[in-house]
Formats: C-alpha cells, sequence, structure tokens
C-alpha cells in the first residue's frame, strides 16, 4: 500500500510543504486505479474538479461530445474518470499538484460522507426524511451530521457507520468523515444532498455513488489532508439496514427505469437529416443538450424541470423549422434520464409539454418564429 495512504498521526488540517505534493497524487490516483475505481483531476488545492479547457468553457456541449476525452484529457469532472494506467501517469506527471477525485457510480461505491459543520438543525420532519420526530424529543446538541446519523442508527439498534472499523473510513480536513462501502448485487445507487426535499438520508449527511464523486484518500487540499483512520483500506460491503434506508429514502432508480448512463453520441446521427453543416447542426444540439447533461452535475434542484422544458421547447421549434431531425428528441431524453435516472415518467411530460409548445412556434435562422 503506498505510503500516503497509511493513518497519520499528525494535524491532518495541515497541509504539507508543496514539494511534498509531486508524489502523493499520482501515486494515490494509480492506487485507486488498481482497485477497479476510475479518477479524474481536482483542482490544485481544492475538492472540486479541474477546470474545463478554455475551448469547452466556451462552447457548451455534453461530456459525451467532448474532443478533450476523445483525445485522452480531462474535461467534464466526473465523466473524464479513467483507469488507464498510462492516461493517470499523463495527467498527474504532467501536473502534480491535482487532488484525486474518484467517480462512486462506476467504481460501485456508496460513500457516506459525514459533514461536521456546527449550524442550527432544520425543522424536525428534514433531521431523518421519513422520520418523525416529535416535539417530545429533546435534540439539545445535535449539530453535524454525525449527531444525525448516530440517531439513525440508534433506532434501527445499529452502531453508527462512523464508528464501522471493518471499512474503508477517510477523515476530511473539516472535521467531517467519509465512510466508504462497496454496493453489491449490481444496485446503482444515486446520490443526493443532506436532508433536501426528495432524495436525502439525514441532515448533514451526503450519499456520494451514481452522479458524483469523492475525494480519495491521500489527497491534499489548502485546508488539509483526507486522511484513512485505522487500517483498514478496502471498504466493506453496504450493510443491510443502510440498504434498506438507502431504499427507503428513494436512492434507487424506479422499477422498470433504466440504470442511469452517460449521454449516448447522438449528435451526429441525427444532424444527417438536416438542413446545414453537419458541424453548425451538430453544434445548435450539443448546446440544446448541455444545460440538461450540466443538471446531472448536481444531486437535486439545479430547476431541472424548467431547464428541460426551455430545451424541449428550443428542440420543438428546430424540429418544425426543419433544422433539426425528429431523432434529435432521443438524444434530449438521454441527456434529462442521465442526468435525472429514476424519473423517465416525469422527463416524458415536460418533454411532451415542452415540444408540442415548441412546434407550433417554429424557430427559423433569423430567430423569428412563424
Amino acid at each position: 500500500m503506498p505510503a500516503e495512504l497509511r493513518s497519520s498521526g499528525g494535524d491532518s488540517r495541515t497541509a504539507p510543504p508543496a514539494a511534498s505534493v509531486a508524489a502523493p497524487s499520482i501515486l494515490a490516483a494509480q492506487w485507486c486505479a488498481r482497485r477497479g475505481w476510475p479518477v479524474h483531476p481536482l483542482a490544485p488545492g481544492r475538492k472540486s474538479p479541474a477546470g474545463n479547457c478554455g475551448d469547452c468553457r466556451e462552447e457548451a456541449h455534453t461530456p459525451s461530445h467532448c474532443p478533450c476525452l476523445r483525445a485522452g484529457r480531462w474535461c467534464h469532472s466526473f465523466y473524464a474518470a479513467t483507469l488507464n494506467q498510462h492516461r493517470i501517469q499523463q495527467w498527474w506527471g504532467l501536473h502534480p499538484e491535482f487532488g484525486v477525485g474518484v467517480s462512486c457510480g462506476p467504481a460501485g461505491l456508496v460513500v457516506i460522507d459525514i459533514d461536521a459543520h456546527p449550524a442550527e438543525p432544520p425543522t424536525r420532519d428534514r433531521i431523518l426524511p421519513g422520520i418523525p420526530i416529535s416535539d417530545q424529543v429533546d435534540l439539545t446538541g445535535l449539530a453535524t451530521g454525525f449527531h444525525t446519523l448516530a440517531v439513525l442508527a440508534a433506532l434501527r439498534g445499529q452502531p453508527s457507520p462512523a464508528d464501522d472499523t471493518s471499512t474503508l473510513r477517510v477523515r476530511t480536513p473539516s472535521g467531517g468523515l467519509h465512510v466508504w462501502y462497496r454496493a453489491t448485487g449490481n444496485r446503482r445507487w444515486l446520490s443526493s444532498v443532506g436532508s433536501t426535499p426528495g432524495r436525502a438520508l439525514a441532515w448533514q449527511v451526503d450519499i456520494r455513488a451514481y452522479g458524483s464523486y469523492i475525494v480519495a484518500p491521500g489527497t491534499t487540499t489548502r485546508h488539509g489532508t483526507y486522511t484513512p483512520m485505522g487500517e483498514v483500506r478496502e471498504p466493506a460491503a453496504l450493510p443491510l439496514w443502510l440498504a434498506q434506508e438507502l431504499d427507503r429514502t428513494g436512492h434507487l432508480p424506479a422499477p422498470g427505469i433504466p440504470a442511469p448512463r452517460l449521454v449516448p453520441p447522438r449528435a451526429q446521427q441525427a444532424v444527417l437529416a438536416a438542413g446545414g453543416s453537419r458541424q453548425e447542426a451538430g453544434n445548435t444540439l450539443n448546446t440544446i443538450l448541455a444545460p440538461v447533461e450540466a443538471c446531472g452535475q448536481v444531486a437535486e434542484g439545479a430547476g431541472f424541470s424548467d431547464t428541460l422544458n426551455r430545451a424541449a421547447y428550443t428542440l420543438g421549434g428546430l424540429i418544425a423549422a426543419g433544422r433539426l431531425p425528429e431523432e434529435a428528441e432521443q438524444a434530449l431524453k438521454d441527456a434529462a434520464v442521465a442526468a435525472r435516472p429514476g424519473q423517465e415518467q416525469r422527463i416524458q411530460q415536460i418533454m411532451r409539454s415542452g415540444l408540442e409548445a415548441g412546434r407550433q412556434r417554429p424557430l427559423h435562422a433569423g430567430g423569428r418564429r412563424s
């Protein structure tokens, strides 16, 4: 096991000198990839992904149409994640200052992300979504995700995952904890954030699975190092009781709904029958799909319904004007399902309404609708 993934006896909030960052970053990336966990670069000193290249920032497009990914360069966050050791050597060899992110879904990981930011708890119905907490229960002292997860575990007669010494646990620079588990039974668990409406496990407890990434152990940011605890370096199987809780709180796609997947390269197929050049029509479709695809990088919210409705309305107008073929509808549907897996019925309803409205007002090259 690489030395940088050993337990540290020092203060994990203290970043090491810059000269010591080069070796640990690439070793951590290689270590993760050998375990089948696809990795991607994080911005130097930060826990956010490395930025897209200048061309990709200026011209909106979906990850599936990104020339950087096809050329072996990073772009689009965890969509660039790879197991290719040669590519890892190139990326972190050229930029040893990069941190390491792990794409949780393709890695088959479910990571319990426990925050430790002391704050005033939300309303009682949002502390443990789906579990009522009566006014008679004294919540004095409840201030972090460690507390809410401990309450949930106690209600189920189980030890808190924060105390699970059988699996990989990583202390974060802010004092939080990442508890790594291995998904079993080919279940594709979905991500969530805290106690937001809809899919959620507990206040200040996030779930990192499909649709998100986790900072790799050994990565150093300007706030400190993500330091493994104890001696265990492999994720244990997700405990049954936790799987039941994730199921209860909406972390699985609805029955019969395809599992999340990247948007297929349909743009070029869809523009063959369209007016104008292949490149012009492809760029037009990519521009429409990009905001919908961007919603997939946020577990909840992001104005998804409005974003999809606007995209469908624009697409309907372009199809009515003969600037894109009917096949372009499937590309939009694929982008929407990838962004919000398990919501196909809702997606179909939103698209149907937007497309019908758009077709009533064709969008011609001059921007005028008849």
